[in-house]
């Protein structure tokens, strides 16, 4: 969507670089407090829309400092940590700072709109951890890498994918038995995964086999001048002057007008995206 890469352009600087840094770091704090002080969290942290609705802002903030799993045992909750840590350095590796930042405080965002609204609405405290943040963390990844095996109880391998679709079976079960207030809760605390795909619908050439794939191609391109040539083909650079018996095609697949010989049009790594032949 070309009104979110404008604001790349634009606002990119600002993004906030190894976020996840900063988020496992507030997950830490927030396991020992809740370890040693559980009611604190309650009390002064918490996401309360009543209590920042008459003005104690910061809630919209350290209610995210709850670790996956709450006060859990330590070797439990370090697991989760460096599940959530990986998942989230990943995606920001490939989609950039910008897009993880926006996608990241989109769901923070999701958060704090669902529980002002419950309460406004239907008079109710729904007190939101990060529980949904982590769980459209997660789709993110699947749906980046859904292919990528994790070990089920250390030992199963099972793809993103499929866990992904797991998790979306418990949540689809939760609107359906849930009231009216809980299907809220589910698609405003998720709404983040489903706006940032829709808003940058071209995420494949994010994906980890495109970026290779592209690579390859770019490996594969010999840069020669065009001396007047009519015909040229992309990855071995002859033209009709090399053989006048060579036939030139355009290929329908790749996007842009990339010519191949009949020895490349079958076998050459198609171009999508922003790919060009200008080598790197």
């Amino acid at each position: 969507m070309k009104f979110f890469y404008k604001l790349e352009q634009k606002y990119g600087k600002y993004a906030v670089h190894n976020l996840m840094y900063y988020i496992i770091g507030m997950y830490v704090i927030g396991f020992f407090m809740l370890s040693l002080a559980p009611g604190f969290y309650i009390r002064y942290l918490a996401l309360d829309a009543e209590a920042i609705l008459h003005g104690q802002i910061w809630r919209i903030v350290t209610f995210m400092i709850y670790p996956p799993g709450g006060s859990m045992n330590i070797f439990l909750c370090l697991i989760s940590l460096y599940l959530y840590y990986m998942l989230g350095v990943t995606l920001e590796r490939v989609w950039g700072a910008f897009r993880f930042n926006v996608y990241f405080f989109m769901g923070v965002i999701g958060h704090v709109a669902t529980a002002i609204i419950i309460y406004l609405v239907f008079g109710q405290k729904v007190y939101l951890t990060t529980e949904y943040l982590n769980y459209s963390l997660f789709f993110a990844f699947a749906a980046t890498f859904p292919n990528l095996e994790f070990l089920l109880l250390f030992a199963i391998p099972i793809k993103a994918k499929w866990l992904a679709v797991f998790d979306g079976i418990y949540f689809l079960y939760s609107f359906i038995v849930g009231g009216l207030s809980m299907k809220i809760t589910i698609v405003m605390s998720l709404l983040n995964f489903i706006l940032f795909f829709f808003m940058t619908r071209d995420l494949n050439r994010f994906n980890p086999r495109e970026i290779k794939r592209k690579r390859e191609f770019h490996k594969q391109i010999k840069i020669k001048p065009q001396g007047g040539t009519h015909h040229r083909c992309a990855v071995c650079g002859r033209t009709e002057k090399d053989d006048p018996e060579l036939e030139f095609r355009y290929c329908s697949k790749c996007e842009g007008n990339y010519e191949y010989c009949s020895e490349h049009l079958y076998t050459h790594k198609h171009v999508t995206g922003n790919s060009n032949v200008s080598g790197e």
